[in-house]
């Protein structure tokens, strides 16, 4: 079944369940999926306070000298009441006393002894931070379904949480297929080839949170394949390359069907990149991604970052875009659905020249991915353009259209 790429991250976002959580410590929690919402048990600040060293006085006191001769810290817990005619000198943070209308702060008063003289204007409520203004008590502050940051943590803290629910990191599983393909730190002949693909997957799964096992690479008999297949079921998520095409040996699909694979579709139309299946045996996803190592990166970022997205239970599953210019003038053939790598500076996207299914190097320098509808085959410098992001997440909660469907 040929499927558009907007089709295949449908059927992605349809297939995938988020997985069961388990509770760690805050302190732990940074890039983990939260999996409740989260509701303040009390106001932050949890009483009004000063927002400046200063003196606590009444508005009406403004223009006029007052008597100053007593002190509220950080931490007391005044049970002084302020008079007209009277100041209270207080801290950053200290509890505002009984009767404070506004705090001065203490680079606009003058002091002489026990006297302070006050400003002219003085604005009700100046410098008094509220209790509840940054969090108020019985609101929800974190929601199901949000990445947590340092920031956040600090918002937990704040409400005195120690531990919080998080989905768990996705298990993913990975191998190669093919005779021909050897690990990179065996030495190898002429005739064969080293697998890039499988640490490249690795890698780029742990850089995004999962925990990952490495299978070496199937011997091309059907058995070999799913012996390996059979040994990896507990993983969240399998990923091979190569053996999805037609070739005699590419028995990859029917290994997986062979064990109760249920295929979603199994080609894309996507230039590089087409013979890629998505499957499920039971809540185990399945992706075969092509053998060409550019092709799979492509597919990789497309649909396996959507996978990963949604399995861990983010709100904003889907890819975003960032809308830039194009560097340069491009001219392709057209025809196809084409997925095509570039970097990007901030202001403009330039494609990479030279970028071939079966290469390596193009990925590295990559920084984005712009996807062009079959009718574009010009597209002039300072043309508008929807860019992927590869370097960073952009995400939303909503179906963005990803590809460049405009022609010139």
């Amino acid at each position: 079944m040929l499927v558009s790429i907007p089709q295949a991250l449908d059927l992605i976002n349809e297939k995938v369940t988020p997985l069961d959580g388990e509770i760690i410590p805050i302190e732990y929690s940074v890039g983990r999926v939260v999996q409740d919402s989260y509701t303040a048990n009390f106001n932050l600040p949890r009483f009004d306070n000063s927002a400046m060293d200063g003196y606590a006085v009444k508005v009406s006191d403004a223009g006029s000298t007052v008597l100053c001769t007593q002190v509220i810290y950080a931490g007391d817990n005044p049970s002084i009441e302020l008079k007209i005619g009277h100041a209270i000198k207080i801290m950053t943070g200290a509890p505002i006393p009984k009767g404070c209308e506004a705090i001065v702060p203490i680079e606009d008063v003058t002091i002489e002894q026990d006297k302070v003289t006050l400003p002219g204007n003085i604005k009700m409520g100046n410098f008094i931070r509220l209790a509840g203004e940054d969090i108020a008590k019985d609101t929800t502050y974190l929601h199901q379904g949000e990445v947590i940051n340092a920031y956040t943590v600090a918002s937990l803290a704040s409400q005195g949480v120690t531990h919080i629910t998080v989905n768990r990191k996705i298990k993913i599983a990975i191998f190669g297929t093919g005779d021909e393909l050897r690990p990179h730190f065996e030495k190898i002949e002429d005739h064969q080839l080293y697998n890039s693909n499988s640490p490249m997957f690795l890698t780029r799964s742990k850089e995004l949170g999962c925990e990952v096992r490495f299978i070496r690479s199937s011997a091309d008999t059907l058995e070999a394949l799913q012996d390996s297949v059979a040994s990896v079921l507990d993983a969240d998520i399998i990923i091979t390359s190569g053996g999805v095409s037609v070739g005699d040996k590419d028995f990859t699909k029917e290994a997986f069907t062979n064990l109760g694979m249920q295929i979603h579709f199994e080609k894309v139309d996507i230039k590089p990149g087409r013979p890629t299946v998505f499957g499920t045996i039971g809540r185990t996803v399945v992706v075969n991604l092509p053998g060409n190592p550019l092709a799979s990166m492509v597919n990789y970022e497309l649909f396996i970052r959507a996978i990963i997205r949604k399995m861990s239970g983010r709100n904003d599953a889907r890819h975003g875009t960032v809308t830039t210019i194009m560097g340069e003038e491009l001219k392709l053939k057209g025809g196809k659905t084409t997925a095509l790598l570039g970097t990007f500076d901030g202001k403009s996207f330039t494609p990479i020249h030279n970028q071939k299914p079966g290469m390596v190097s193009p990925m590295q320098k990559a920084d984005g991915m712009i996807l062009l509808s079959p009718d574009i085959a010009h597209l002039s410098i300072n043309s508008t353009v929807k860019m992927i992001p590869l370097r960073w997440e952009s995400c939303t909660e909503k179906t963005e259209d990803l590809i460049n469907r405009f022609s010139e």
